[in-house]
């Protein structure tokens, strides 16, 4: 059966090469959840099909099924506000950066390197409740129909009600010690 939720589409990029660039840095760095099939993705491949022009397609590692989680349902993952942006300026080129919002009335944003918003936004969180992004189809868009981003969305480990305590623990895990390694897009060979 084929997951929808694994086909993103690239067509409405006005800089589709920098979302290519965006995407296939951060890849196997963010989790890619699937709601569709209750699945949260840690261990992935992104193409760029020749046949489907304009489309990723996130195929999960066959040969690392334990990468895979079951059982996550749609009400633990919600969107944040929260844009994952690659630095355009020359000093910090492809640098993460977190595009926070400051006023959303009034469509203002602030733009800070991933490791210290990352800490502004744990500041404000019990530290037993760690933020847990993880991305999802419709989540790579353009922010101001300009800068290709990730929108991030965060799983709660609180609704995973039907996971062990064991389970919750090994998916915080995974999301943090790659979250850990994640601050520059990486360039692909």
């Amino acid at each position: 059966m084929e997951n929808k939720d694994l086909v993103w589409d690239l067509d409405s990029f006005r800089k589709r090469q920098r979302a290519k660039e965006l995407i296939l840095g951060i890849e196997n760095q963010l989790c890619v959840f699937s709601g569709s099939v209750q699945q949260l993705y840690t261990s992935y491949d992104i193409f760029f099909p020749k046949d489907e022009n304009r489309k990723l397609v996130i195929l999960p590692n066959p040969y690392a099924p334990h990468d895979t989680f079951h059982g996550i349902p749609e009400q633990s993952v919600r969107a944040t506000g929260l844009f994952l942006v690659a630095s355009e300026a020359e000093q910090t080129k492809n640098e993460l950066q977190l595009i926070l919002p400051i006023n959303r009335a009034e469509k203002k944003y602030r733009r800070v390197p991933l490791e210290i918003g990352l800490k502004l936004i744990n500041s404000k969180r019990d530290p037993s409740k760690p933020f847990l992004p993880v991305v999802m189809k419709g989540d790579l868009r353009e922010f101001n129909q300009a800068t290709p981003c990730l929108h991030l969305h965060s799983l709660s480990l609180d609704k995973l009600d039907l996971l062990s305590a064991l389970e919750q623990k090994a998916i915080e895990s995974v999301i943090l010690d790659r979250l850990a390694h994640l601050s520059f897009v990486r360039k692909q060979a």
